[in-house]
């Protein structure tokens, strides 16, 4: 019998990137190609590799060697040159064929002003000096009417395109543009990073994976959102870390873990704060850890609801020399003692339990309870069989998993961003927080809570090249929901006439409840400019369309928060046709806007030229991050980035456990004091004085269930006649828009959009497999083929995000969101730090065959 041959993914990479080498390991090398009828010897052409990275919306960074033959890039290959081979070699079957979108039909060649009704994709070609010309007219005109912070700038990811995107952003500043950030933009900014911690945003990276002992993953699906480091997670379970998923949707992540529990939609907050209860009623909390670093021993007052202060205290004087953004609280370990929020040294006998009596200076008398205290009243209501009730996860479940989490160490927390993507997210980080906090499982290796959503972290200064000027931000929610009273970002004096876009997919990625598409169509937004290389819907919707360069065209400079290293994209290619990078697009605008403007772009540099020239000025000043890092050792591979843990791992929070330094880190390219505010004790915060999470009572973590104050206040009549969660997952086989027009991927999906069902709540509506269904609300809808998975949970579709609407027949699947904005998220505002984030997952639906009940 013969043996049948297995090969893994990474072996199956490995022999790819092996097969590579052998073919040219010098970076170029001739083969021999006998062309078609011709007599003699063959012709000798000759075969560059150009190594690169590959740049779309994810987190994953993968090194790419591109085969070029002739000018043409006829493979792309795996890269396998880190310095750690674990993290090699890199790739997957989306960024591989990513040669289906450079040569392909929908690849824009010339510049294109629109000609027909927006959306219609009615254009003609025009010359970049009339598109450019066009362009600048119109802007100066906008800004002269409403000025200039009237015209908006979105952009993606910076992380994937310090050079490029920097260039746009820096002439945003220079203009006086609305910049747009992408994080809340895009729904995945954690605002209990913030709320607690004080940062924007904190990831362990994959290596650490392999320390754990236990990881808990709640709703997030490591195989294919982060399927290139997804085997990491398999060898730390395989070295013995317990693996356990928590997710009401049975996935891939799941049937690789050691346990999948299942629970409803949007009840994970109940799920940890059960936990909690048992870690802290059966004292398997680490009470130095939590009396050093958390503010879990400070005051409360009663009377007021907020944190006793140093200087309410007869007799207690606060730390002088305090920064503005910190304030002296008080603890108690026998009398009041003045709390140092630059330092973490409470004595060890500090109460965290009962009630004390202060004198205040005016001689009053006044009750305070330590902020543990309140915590433990408050996870008394999370018995198990509340627990149960609230999660449907079994009440013994979870006395085990509390005794599991808080007996294994190091604890490794991730949070997935479909997950935080619900109006409540915010409360449900904060729950879970309390999980690697409680037990001491923060700034160790192997430990702590992790988001792996998007690339926005900025990891070293890019001050110099992005910000010429001071900018002007405004939370995309506003644009979509207009601006509310409790907002405290800035808002347009004339609001919001002119879009500019790049690196993304607005109209089909961003139009909640339609609006985007609404403001195109009611000419709302007088002008739309797009910058893109493939003809997306929201180009069909823009009146100009730069042909922009694909990452295999262009120089660019990439670092992501997941992946350690930071990488060159090198040009494999001349940007074909007449395409050009975003550098020199925004450049020769600058010029036409302001001729004094040009100056800052490197005026009579080719375009990589003047990218190499930005990239040696963001290394010089980036700080300690990229300290001793030039271009040249770039160009010949990966270089990790500088942090302050042993080898340079990223291990959040290091710096503050390991060297008691106080909360928080850094979140560039914010100025310390602007987040630092966040967590005025210098400690991690899970108590929130601020009025607007007293009002709501969210002062500390607490469960709601999803809808009560979102679907149901905005409008009462839907309870009960749309009883679907209607969740937009990722796709294996895109990245959010990206690859939605590849061919390649297409054939693996049948071409056919899915709407993934529950078999019970299909046969309840005589729904069968393969069947053309539609998901819908009040406010849209979107049709496909029914999927009938036994795994997924009660009462809710799943329909995967990223397909064209010209995919769909003109639908837009996030038609059915809408743009809630939770006050929490308003209280303050630094961009893309603490902004109201989207919530994709927040909504409600029903589904049918097409064609009933219409």
């Amino acid at each position: 019998m013969k043996q049948k041959l297995k090969l893994t993914r990474r072996q199956f990479l490995k022999a790819s990137a092996a097969a590579a080498a052998l073919a040219g390991t010098a970076g170029a090398t001739r083969y021999f190609v006998p062309k078609a009828g011709a007599e003699g010897p063959a012709v000798a052409r000759e075969v560059q590799y150009v190594r690169t990275t590959c740049s779309p919306n994810c987190t994953l960074a993968c090194g790419i060697r591109a085969m070029v033959v002739d000018g043409q890039i006829k493979a792309l290959l795996p890269s396998n040159d880190y310095p750690e081979p674990e993290y090699g070699p890199r790739g997957c079957l989306r960024g591989l064929s990513f040669i289906n979108l450079i040569y392909g039909p929908d690849r824009i060649k010339k510049p294109l002003i629109r000609t027909g009704d927006r959306g219609k994709g009615d254009f003609k070609e025009v010359s970049w000096e009339e598109a450019l010309d066009y362009t600048a007219g119109r802007l100066k005109e906008i800004a002269a009417r409403y000025g200039p912070e009237s015209i908006g700038f979105i952009f993606q990811v910076g992380g994937t395109g310090h050079v490029q995107k920097g260039a746009w952003i820096a002439l945003s500043t220079l203009v006086g543009w609305s910049l747009i950030h992408p994080y809340d933009q895009n729904g995945d900014l954690p605002m209990f990073w913030p709320m607690t911690f004080g940062v924007q945003s904190e990831e362990l990276e994959p290596l650490e994976w392999l320390n754990s002992r236990y990881i808990a993953i709640f709703g997030s699906n490591v195989l294919v959102t982060r399927l290139i480091d997804a085997d990491l997670l398999i060898k730390a379970r395989n070295n013995g870390a317990r693996v356990v998923v928590f997710d009401p949707n049975y996935s891939p992540t799941a049937a690789k873990a050691d346990e999948w529990v299942q629970l409803k939609p949007s009840s994970d907050a109940a799920l940890a704060l059960g936990i909690a209860r048992l870690i802290v009623t059966e004292k398997l909390y680490e009470a130095d850890f939590i009396k050093t670093f958390t503010d879990l021993p400070l005051l409360v007052r009663l009377d007021t609801g907020k944190r006793l202060r140093a200087q309410e205290i007869q007799g207690l004087e606060p730390p002088a020399a305090l920064p503005e953004y910190r304030e002296a609280f008080v603890a108690y370990n026998g009398r009041p003692l003045a709390v140092n929020p630059e330092k973490l040294d409470l004595p060890g006998d500090v109460i965290l339990e009962g009630e004390v009596e202060v004198e205040l200076r005016d001689g009053a008398r006044i009750k305070a309870k330590p902020i543990f205290q309140l915590l433990k009243e408050q996870l008394g209501r999370y018995t198990p069989a509340y627990v149960e009730q609230e999660t449907r996860v079994p009440a013994a479940t979870v006395v085990r998993l509390a005794r599991e989490m808080a007996a294994a160490k190091p604890l490794n927390v991730i949070y997935g961003a479909s997950n935080y993507q619900w109006y409540h997210g915010d409360l449900k980080g904060r729950a879970l927080a309390l999980l690697p906090v409680l037990t001491g499982n923060i700034g160790k290796p192997g430990a702590g809570i992790s988001t792996y959503a998007g690339q926005y972290k900025i990891r070293f200064d890019i001050q110099d090249w992005w910000f010429p000027k001071a900018p002007r931000w405004v939370p995309w929610l506003y644009i979509l929901h207009g601006p509310t009273t409790s907002m405290t970002a800035s808002w347009p004096r004339n609001g919001l006439k002119a879009l500019i876009y790049g690196w993304g997919n607005p109209l089909d990625q961003h139009n909640m409840a339609d609006r985007l598409r609404q403001m195109a169509l009611q000419n709302e937004l007088e002008l739309i400019v797009g910058l893109d290389f493939s003809l997306t819907t929201s180009c069909r919707y823009s009146d100009v369309v730069f042909p922009a360069a694909t990452w295999y065209e262009k120089t660019e400079l990439v670092t992501t928060p997941l992946h350690p290293y930071m990488q060159l994209q090198q040009p494999a290619i001349k940007p074909l046709y007449e395409s050009h990078s975003e550098l020199w697009m925004a450049r020769e605008l600058a010029r036409r806007l302001n001729p004094g403007f040009e100056q800052h772009f490197f005026p009579g540099l080719d375009e990589n030229a003047a990218a190499e020239k930005a990239i040696e000025l963001l290394l010089a000043k980036g700080g300690p991050p990229v300290a001793g890092i030039t271009l040249d050792q770039l160009k010949k591979g990966p270089v990790r980035v500088h942090s302050e843990a042993p080898g340079d791992r990223q291990i959040p929070f290091y710096e503050q456990v390991q060297f008691k330094k106080p909360f928080p880190p850094i979140s560039r390219p914010a100025a310390l004091a602007a987040t630092a505010r966040f967590v005025k004790s210098g400690r991690i915060e899970f108590y929130k004085e601020e009025d607007t999470f007293i009002r709501l009572g969210e002062t500390l973590p607490v469960h709601k269930p999803p809808f009560n104050e979102s679907e149901y206040a905005l409008n009462p009549q839907v309870k009960g006649k749309y009883q679907f969660a209607y969740i937009t997952r990722n796709s294996l086989y895109r990245v959010h828009s990206t690859h939605s027009n590849n061919i390649w991927m297409n054939e693996l999906q049948d071409n056919r959009p899915r709407v993934f069902l529950n078999p019970e709540d299909a046969a309840a509506r005589g729904i069968k497999e393969g069947d053309l269904v539609e998901a819908y609300n009040d406010r849209g809808r979107v049709r496909g083929y029914a999927a009938l998975d036994p795994g997924q949970g009660r009462q809710v579709v799943v329909f995967e995000q990223g397909w064209w609407s010209r995919y769909l027949e003109e639908d837009f699947y996030n038609s059915l969101t809408y743009p809630f904005i939770k006050p929490t998220h308003e209280v303050y505002f630094t961009p893309g730090i603490w902004s109201p984030n989207t919530a994709w997952n927040e909504a409600l639906c029903d589904v049918r065959k097409v064609g009933e009940g219409q």
